[in-house]
């Protein structure tokens, strides 16, 4: 007998008579199995034949330039159709091959590559970090010899909120980034969620050395081709090889233009994978059938379930939000879980899938454009008509209200003009050097023939400096985390002839980040 079977045996054996006279619940299942709300029969198929006025009104509406979206259900793909462009030379119209960057929704997929390695025995999601990837340390050594990969894809490290990408904005790789994460301020272990892109990376690094091999090697043996999902890769250079691929598209005044191309191999685990919504459909149906032949019940079921708050709810009538191994997993207000992911490139990628297990249905939708909110309304308009036959609210309305703060400009100059009574910029040479700093690295300072510059990264991004007032100067900044429109102060300081340090608003780390001027 089942654990399943034995506890329900007790369950029933302990009710009261007069819970045992009550209406059969649905289906004989359990309270907490139990919907609130029933789906008749062809619901479901009106959802599915709503689907095209859904996407097009909302694309019409947030005017993104391309969507790909797909539908599962009972292990059938039941739709699958591209609405609008992919962007590139032609503009070719988007279909069910169209390859698009996954973007966080990466993360989900990876968590089904470790359940797989689960699965196989090769680790567990209780495995070490200090047995499968010794190098990899945080700032508390009590915090590093504890720390599991479930930790890790759960944002339940204690490293702070995406801890790691900056260093990625300015050109470190991944072995570079996550040595470095040990520098990073921690807060509490295990009770404390922040959503770290390089944690759950690190996770993932240390699942493909017990498995001996990289990670995107890794991902296509143990996923992508037992799966078929033969136009999906967790690398860079396989998605710009594609003919057919979703060009991104980051916002432009009140549309949006080909501006940029991510290039996120450092976080592939988390935000490196490109797919297509038929290939994604293969994956959701392997999902919903609780690992199918692939993973076993007992691998997946871990990554599927809360294991850290991601939402704690502000007032009595707020739902609260989890977060699994690389899933979200939420309750509806119909009473059913969700599993669910977001992705979003700021340069011009967003992603989006809602699975509802109870049903036995899932949609995925992927768009070239950066993200306003357009593919989690689809999603969420969808799962309304599916559950209720009718769409309950303007979903568009109110997740383009959440991603708006996304477009804010940082820096406190930003958009700003220089003061009028500003002090005069000190001499070049007073400025210009090497300086150092353990987390952000060796940046230098040269004067060129249009002034000064800031050279920063591995392979130096050129930021020239402008006056402001005095000693502080500023440089424009765009990258993805740092929209169109942005501005750093950087301020000389120290006495002589030449600045001791120089701090950047921009590099944080417990505050603006503080070089130290190196030796000659």
């Amino acid at each position: 007998m089942s654990f399943f079977q034995l506890t329900r045996r007790r369950f029933l054996a302990s009710a009261s008579l007069a819970v045992l006279a009550a209406p059969a619940l649905a289906e004989d299942l359990p309270p907490s199995r139990t919907a609130g709300t029933d789906v008749p029969p062809g619901q479901i198929d009106k959802a599915i034949a709503g689907l095209d006025g859904i996407v097009e009104d909302i694309k019409a509406r947030s005017k993104v330039p391309g969507l790909a979206v797909a539908v599962v259900h009972k292990g059938e793909t039941v739709y699958a159709k591209g609405f609008g462009t992919r962007g590139g030379e032609g503009d070719q119209p988007i279909d069910a091959d169209t390859v698009f960057q996954m973007a966080s929704v990466s993360k989900s997929i990876g968590a089904t590559v470790v359940a797989r390695q689960v699965t196989r025995g090769v680790v567990s999601w209780d495995s070490r970090m200090r047995d499968l990837l010794p190098w990899f340390s945080l700032a508390d050594p009590d915090i590093t010899e504890r720390l599991t990969v479930g930790d890790l894809y759960s944002h339940r490290s204690g490293l702070p909120d995406h801890a790691g990408d900056d260093l990625e904005d300015i050109g470190f790789d991944r072995q570079t980034i996550l040595e470095r994460l040990r520098l990073q301020p921690l807060r509490a272990f295990r009770t404390s969620y922040a959503y770290t892109n390089f944690g759950l990376t690190a996770g993932a690094e240390a699942v493909a050395e017990a498995s001996g091999t990289e990670w995107a090697d890794l991902s296509d043996e143990a996923l992508f081709r037992p799966l078929g999902m033969t136009r999906t890769s967790a690398r860079f250079d396989d998605f710009m090889a594609r003919e057919n691929r979703a060009v991104p598209h980051a916002r432009s005044g009140d549309g949006f233009e080909a501006l940029y191309q991510r290039q996120p191999d450092a976080q592939s685990p988390a935000g490196g994978v490109s797919s297509s919504i038929n290939d994604m459909a293969r994956w959701m149906k392997m999902v919903l059938a609780d690992g199918g032949e692939l993973i076993s019940p007992e691998a997946l079921q871990p990554a599927i379930s809360p294991q850290s708050f991601s939402s704690r709810p502000h007032t009595p009538d707020e739902r609260a939000g989890f977060y699994g191994y690389g899933f979200n997993v939420g309750t509806d207000p119909s009473g059913r879980v969700i599993l669910s992911h977001s992705g979003a490139f700021i340069l011009g990628a967003s992603t989006y899938f809602l699975m509802i297990p109870s049903l036995d249905i899932g949609i995925v939708v992927l768009s070239n454009a950066a993200p306003v909110g357009a593919v989690e309304s689809i999603g969420a308009s969808f799962s309304d008509m599916v559950q209720f036959g009718r769409v309950t609210r303007d979903w568009f309305s109110g997740y383009e209200g959440l991603f708006a703060s996304f477009y804010t400009p940082a820096g406190f100059t930003a958009g700003e003009a220089a003061p009028a009574a500003a002090a005069p910029a000190p001499a070049a040479g007073y400025c210009t050097g090497r300086y150092g700093h353990p987390y952000f690295g060796t940046v230098e300072v040269q004067e060129e023939d249009d002034g000064l510059v800031l050279l920063a990264g591995p392979q130096p991004i050129k930021l020239p400096l402008h006056a402001w007032d005095g000693s502080m100067m500023v440089f424009d900044i765009a990258n993805e985390n740092a929209v169109a429109g942005s501005r750093s102060t950087v301020t000389f300081s120290g006495d002589g002839k030449e600045a001791s340090t120089l701090e950047i608003e921009l590099f944080v780390l417990n505050g603006p980040a503080r070089f130290e001027r190196l030796a000659q």
